[in-house]
């Protein structure tokens, strides 16, 4: 079902399903899915005493325009693009970088398709700022299209409509592997493929750009699709650089003995 080998930093995973890079581009309804930018990280690490400069917006903008020319580049339209949860990062209130990144986020989003969607991540408590906006701005619990059902990750959907397309889209996760060689160990974000329930799933890289996530070869997963399970079966693409994706095939590859 999935392609594997090393290829550029584009690929059709499922009929229809194209990565590229930390986006995935849904061909039968030109729509562009990313997840789990958490604007703002910077600043409640800052609050943490932990500083680090931010460059956070600047380097996002970098990668969506890198991501955009690739769309182009192949000739793909955008009606709609998704950001499947978790836009900003504080919990409970929204900070003042947060305030200021998100609006230019959006503004810069809207002008690359016709609509936006915002499906609604543990981390989305605060949306007055969105709903105000004069650009209207669609809020959902899940998003459905021709073939996929887009979903957060964070809780399994009350509803069965949520879950009743072939193919699952979840984020949350924010999936890395920690790849060793006997000079060096490296984290990068990856892209997981897998079942669940008899669908296929595909669990999205974050793009939040100040840390590469959960090392899921070492750590125990936070989503209810991936928790209680054995992961070695899932594919791992790892993205290497923003030029190229790595196949290493199924997770287990990366796994010590005891982690399978």
């Amino acid at each position: 079902m999935f392609i594997k080998g090393v290829t550029n930093l584009n690929m059709e995973i499922e009929p229809g399903l194209d990565i590229i890079d930390l986006a995935l581009y849904i061909k039968y309804d030109k729509t562009l899915v990313f997840s789990d930018f958490h604007l703002g990280y910077e600043e409640a690490l800052n609050k943490q005493g932990i500083l680090v400069p931010r460059h956070q917006f600047d380097d996002t903008i970098r990668r969506l325009n890198s991501i955009f020319a690739k769309v182009a580049s192949k000739g793909y339209e955008v009606d709609t693009i998704v950001i499947n949860g978790d836009l900003k990062h504080e919990f409970g209130t929204i900070s003042n970088q947060e305030w200021r990144d998100t609006i230019k986020l959006l503004d810069y989003l809207q002008e690359k398709c016709r609509k936006i969607v915002l499906v609604r991540g543990n981390h989305d408590k605060v949306l007055s700022y969105i709903e105000g906006r004069p650009k209207r701005i669609d809020i959902k619990d899940y998003h459905l299209t021709h073939n996929c059902s887009i979903v957060h990750g964070d809780k399994i959907p009350d509803s069965t409509d949520a879950l009743m397309k072939k193919v699952i889209i979840i984020g949350h996760e924010h999936p890395a592997a920690k790849i060793s060689d006997q000079i060096m160990n490296v984290t990068a974000k990856c892209w997981l493929l897998g079942n669940w329930s008899g669908r296929a799933l595909i669990v999205q890289p974050s793009f939040n750009l100040v840390t590469e996530g959960t090392d899921l070869v070492h750590q125990k997963p936070l989503s209810p699709f991936l928790k209680n399970r054995s992961l070695g079966d899932f594919e791992i693409l790892v993205i290497a650089g923003t030029e190229k994706i790595l196949n290493f095939g199924k997770l287990e590859n990366l796994m010590d003995d005891e982690e399978k």
